[in-house]
């Protein structure tokens, strides 16, 4: 086959463009480059798109002697993941850039050029397992090696998009076997560190680099029976979960500690209480996809058992979804836990699973609790 490697400049893509080579593929590697102004994003391990790492993609691709190009995203990035990013934030939900950039940049705009120029499949270093059911269908499982499992992530990718993946490190047992892989191979980038946070805020100041882009108005910090407890200078830089920055001045009356429980951008106000009110009971997403066939139930509108995930490194937990019609006539997924979650924003993605196998995802609109629910009520 005709391989497009995606090279990110990190020790997993270089791993699995080699491995793409020894299986025979004609391999290309192509580099991203996602912004015009390489000095915003982050640099050495906190990076994962800077001139540095195009350098070190550049330098595996040279060993591994495949032609390696640069493909300029900057714009498409900046409108589907940074400006998101910003709107999703100014609408008092919070985002995941990086579910975002694989969504829209990694599996969508590379996939559809990659497809266009004639590549039969695009390969990256995601830790995920790419399997074909009994009509062969694509099915999308977690990597044999849990503590780095990726399927989380790749969530968003659709039956079509699976159909033109190629994930070579599915069978790794960990990521100490890819360094020493990479090591045996020659290549420079064996020990080079992970990347991780959010690539386009250079010094990792979230609220500062908000407040840049989001007209932020003072508005009310309250309880959920509505008492006023202080005043915050923009509701949009807050986040669910959030226990410090509240800067209430006097305890709550039990004296334990206060975290944001919900954002409400209309009346622009902070709702803010004790931790037991972040555990919600269910999970409402929009913008629902899903990665090959849909369970027989979702079709027909049933319920059906899953574990559900809402962070890239979150556990698993079980609950029961079902997929219904919104008020705007759009599907939403429906998941009721079987026991409470803790700290769930409006904005992340929650990926549902069967086993191993990745169903689909939504993006949160909503996350409910009872109590809380309750609480606002006598509001």
């Amino acid at each position: 086959m005709k391989i497009l490697a995606a090279m990110s400049g990190g020790v997993d893509s270089a791993v699995a463009a080699a491995r793409a080579v020894d299986a025979g593929h004609e391999v290309v590697g192509v580099h991203l480059a996602l912004s015009r102004m390489p000095g915003t994003l982050r640099t050495g391990s906190r990076g994962c798109c800077t001139i540095e790492d195009s350098q070190d993609a550049w330098r595996a691709c040279e060993r591994l002697g495949i032609p390696f190009y640069v493909w300029d995203f900057s714009e498409r990035f900046k409108e589907d993941v940074v400006d998101d990013f910003v709107a999703e934030y100014a609408a008092g939900r919070t985002p995941n850039p990086c579910m975002r950039c694989n969504e829209k940049i990694k599996f969508a705009a590379l996939l559809d050029k990659a497809v266009a120029l004639g590549f039969d499949a695009v390969a990256t270093g995601h830790y995920a397992r790419l399997t074909r059911d009994a009509d062969g269908r694509p099915e999308l499982h977690r990597s044999s090696d849990w503590a780095k499992d990726q399927s989380y992530v790749l969530g968003v990718l659709t039956e079509e998009q699976l159909n033109h993946c190629l994930f070579p490190l599915d069978d790794v047992e960990s990521k100490a076997h890819v360094r020493a892989e990479a090591e045996a191979r020659g290549l420079a980038v064996a020990k080079k560190p992970d990347s991780y946070d959010i690539c386009f805020i250079p010094d990792g100041d979230t609220r500062g680099w908000l407040e840049e882009r989001i007209e932020m108005e003072p508005g009310a910090i309250v309880t959920p029976e509505g008492e006023r407890l202080g005043e915050h200078r923009g509701a949009q830089a807050f986040t669910v979960g959030q226990r410090k920055g509240l800067a209430l001045g006097r305890p709550a009356p039990d004296g334990k500690p206060r975290f944001v429980l919900e954002i409400r951008p209309k009346t622009n106000e902070v709702v803010v209480g004790p931790e037991r009110l972040l555990a919600v009971d269910t999970l409402t997403g929009r913008r629902v996809s899903w990665a090959g066939r849909p369970v027989p139930e979702a079709e027909a509108g049933l319920p059906f058992e899953v574990h559900v995930q809402v962070r890239a490194h979150g556990d698993p937990e079980p609950a029961t979804a079902r997929v219904a019609e919104g008020d705007d006539g759009a599907a939403r997924l429906v998941v009721d836990l079987h026991k409470p979650m803790r700290g769930v924003a409006p904005g992340q993605t929650m990926v549902i699973y069967s086993g191993t196998r990745v169903l689909g995802q939504a993006t949160l609109e909503s996350a409910r609790s009872a109590e809380f629910e309750t609480a606002a009520r006598a509001d």
